[in-house]
This record gives structure tokens, C-alpha cells and sequence, in this order.
């Protein structure tokens, strides 16, 4: 099943090459994500200043309607050739950072990178629904999943290692050379048909909440990455408290739970051609409520178990979700949309980790994992409850119909 999905789209001259952009890019900036923090931590030694690193990264998240309907006015691929080549130009300014008064530069170049890489996202969703089959999509978005969650298991040890031998610069260099590459990739796609002219008044918001097929899905996945935020905060809590390991053991646990993201990946397209994406979604959250819960048992196997386990889960409502906003939503607002929806998808998930951080002095961890398993639970449930809002099989709403 895994290689007729990965053979499907390595087929399809226009997948193939979006993937590989997305392999490529996704490489350096998950090795420039760790390597950030360490350089800030090395440079100011403030613990504070190292964990903005990551926050100036997110905080575009927030504007993601916004930059999503910027994106919409723009050409498609043209932006995202640009964007590349603008970041790999801006990452190449992080060599001047080599003291603490400097580090500024190293901010302003985090929350410019921030900026673009949601408004690459929101371009890229608009770019494979208008250029990829859309028999491919599932297969398209489950293999970027496990693209990106693949990166997770290498590059950021690539990016430490290459940070401990040649400095910060070196992997602000690494990360240069990946967007250019990218850019590159970016500049060789055919797109079958042209994206549509004009301006379209409607909102991403509007679009979602009008959907009877995304608003579910959507509210869903919030729900869900709230769940998987609490549980990442609780992640030392379980190393130390529940399994008596020592704060390296969360690296085999991060481990696991990569290898169960790959394996969904592979998994994803074959499923959602065989199911609702309601019921893929619900399975998806329902396999996270119960790995979630099992963490609370003081058993190595069991935790390893129960990683890999959220890592097959988690992503089945996030793919499911932007497989349908690329199904159903018009050309015109596909890229505001899928902002949108990744801003209500992603954004509680920022939230529960400070969230978590202040409910762990209050609640032993094994009593907190249950809750919020039983919370996943329950959103999987309404979510495989309603009848309304399957996607149809043939291709997605033209902005015609809209």
C-alpha cells in the first residue's frame, strides 16, 4: 500500500517536484530550528531569550488569514520562487551574528522567516490542489507529512552537529543553500491551468465556517492539537516523574514518535480513498486519546508503544483537513483558506504548551494524561457523529460554483 502511494505521486512529474522542494526546505529549517535556540542560548546565555527563538518563528502563525490573502493576489509559483530566493538571501546575514549585541539580527531574521514560511504554505496548498491530480492529493499530503516529520528525525541533529563544529553561520549557510535549491524546484513546475484573475471578497474564515465539510474537520483538528500541546508539555514530567529516565530519554521518545508520523504518511492516501475523511480523521484521533492515556503507565515498552503511536495518530486530522480544504475550496481563496485553517488548527497547540506548563504545578501528570486522552476521545466522536459534510469524489468546487 505504502509504495502504490508513494509510486503514484513520484509518477506525477508536478508531485514529485513539490515534494522534493518540500523535502529539500524542510531539511534546513529543521536543522536551523534547534540550532537557533542553541545560538541564542550560547551567545546571551538567557534560557528566556533562547525559547523566543522558536516564539518569533510562530508568532506569524497567528496572521495566517491575512498572509493567506496576500498570497491569493499574488501568482503562485512566482511567489514561492521568490520567497525562496529572499530567505536564502536574508539567512546568508546571520554570519555577522557573533555576539550578544548582534543577536538581534538573528530575531529579525527568525520572524521574517516566520512571515514567509507561512505565506509559502498558504501558496503551496493553493499551488499542488491547482496543479497536482486531485486523485493524487491524499498521497500528496500524506507523504509531506512524513516528509517533514522524516526531517525531524536527522536534520536537527545535522543542524547541532554542524553548529558544534562551525558555528551558528554555518547552519544559517546549510539553511541558504535549501531555500535556494527550492527555489530552484519551485522554477521547474508546470502548472496545468492558471490561476483564476481577480479578487474574491470572501474570507478564509468565512469559508471555513460556511463549509458543512471543513468546519468539522477544522474544529476537530483544534481541538486535537490543544490535546497534543497539553501532552507535549507534560512530555519531561513523564520522563522523569512516570518512567525515572534522565531528560536525554525524551529524544528516544521524540524517536519513536517520528517513525509512527513516517508510517502514516505512507499510509494516508491509500486510506483516504477507502474512507470518509471524517472516519480517517476520527480513527486518527482516537488512536492519540488512547496512546495519550497509555503514557501515564510507569512502562518503557509501554511509553515507546504509546509515542510511536501519537505520532500515526496526530497527523490523520491535519492531512485530512488540508486534503479537503484543497478538494472543496474555489481557486480564488484556496490560499487565505488554507492559512486559515492551519492558524485554527496550529494556534492552540501554542497555547496549550504554556497552558500545560501551569496545570503540571498543579496536577500530577498521571492524572492530567487521562484527561486529556478522554478530551481527544470525546472530539473524535462528534466528529465521526455527524453525517453531514463527506467530501465528494469528483474534483473540487470551482470558484464558478462558489
Amino acid at each position: 500500500m505504502g509504495k502504490s502511494a508513494t509510486a503514484r505521486v513520484l509518477r506525477d512529474r508536478t508531485a514529485g517536484l513539490l515534494l522534493t522542494s518540500v523535502v529539500v526546505s524542510g531539511f534546513g529549517s529543521s536543522a536551523m530550528s534547534l540550532a537557533a535556540g542553541i545560538w541564542v542560548k550560547s551567545l546571551t546565555g538567557s534560557d528566556s531569550l533562547a525559547a523566543l527563538a522558536l516564539f518569533a518563528v510562530w508568532l506569524p502563525v497567528l496572521f495566517g488569514p491575512v498572509l493567506g490573502a496576500v498570497a491569493d493576489r499574488l501568482p503562485r509559483r512566482p511567489l514561492l520562487v521568490g520567497a525562496n530566493v529572499v530567505m536564502a538571501l536574508l539567512l546568508t546575514t546571520l554570519t555577522a551574528v557573533s555576539s550578544a549585541g548582534r543577536v538581534w539580527i538573528l530575531f529579525a531574521v527568525l520572524l521574517l522567516y516566520g512571515t514567509s514560511s507561512v505565506l509559502m504554505d498558504a501558496a503551496e496548498s493553493s499551488l499542488v490542489a491547482q496543479a497536482v491530480d486531485a486523485r493524487l492529493l491524499g498521497d500528496f499530503n500524506g507523504l509531506r507529512m512524513m516528509a517533514n516529520e522524516g526531517m525531524k528525525l536527522v536534520a536537527p541533529l545535522t543542524g547541532a552537529a554542524l553548529y558544534a563544529r562551525f558555528g551558528g553561520g554555518a547552519v544559517a549557510l546549510l539553511d541558504a543553500a535549501s531555500f535556494a535549491l527550492a527555489a530552484g524546484l519551485y522554477g521547474l513546475l508546470r502548472v496545468r491551468r492558471p490561476a483564476p484573475a481577480g479578487v474574491h471578497r470572501s474570507s478564509g474564515t468565512r469559508q471555513v465556517w460556511g463549509s458543512p465539510v471543513l468546519r468539522p474537520l477544522v474544529l476537530a483538528g483544534s481541538v486535537t492539537m490543544l490535546c497534543a500541546g497539553l501532552n507535549g508539555a507534560m512530555l519531561y514530567a513523564v520522563v522523569d516523574g512516570v518512567l525515572g529516565r534522565s531528560p536525554a530519554y525524551a529524544g528516544v521518545l521524540y524517536a519513536a514518535q517520528g517513525i509512527g508520523s513516517v508510517t502514516v504518511g505512507l499510509l494516508a492516501g491509500p486510506l483516504l480513498r477507502r474512507l470518509p475523511e471524517r472516519v480517517f480523521a476520527a480513527a486518527g484521533i482516537t488512536v492519540f486519546a488512547v496512546a495519550v492515556t497509555l503514557r501515564a503507565l510507569p512502562y518503557d515498552a509501554v511509553a515507546l508503544m504509546a509515542c510511536a503511536l501519537i505520532g500515526l495518530g496526530l497527523p490523520c486530522v491535519l492531512i485530512a483537513a488540508m486534503t479537503a480544504v484543497q478538494r472543496v475550496t474555489p481557486d480564488a481563496v484556496l490560499g487565505r483558506t488554507s492559512a486559515t485553517a492551519g492558524t485554527l488548527m496550529m494556534a492552540p497547540n501554542a497555547v496549550a504548551l504554556a497552558l500545560g506548563a501551569g496545570l503540571l504545578a498543579l496536577v500530577d501528570v498521571r492524572v492530567l494524561l487521562p484527561l486529556v486522552g478522554a478530551v481527544a476521545l470525546l472530539t473524535a466522536t462528534t466528529l465521526v457523529a455527524g453525517r453531514r459534510g463527506r467530501l465528494p469524489a469528483g474534483p473540487r468546487a470551482s470558484a464558478a460554483e462558489a
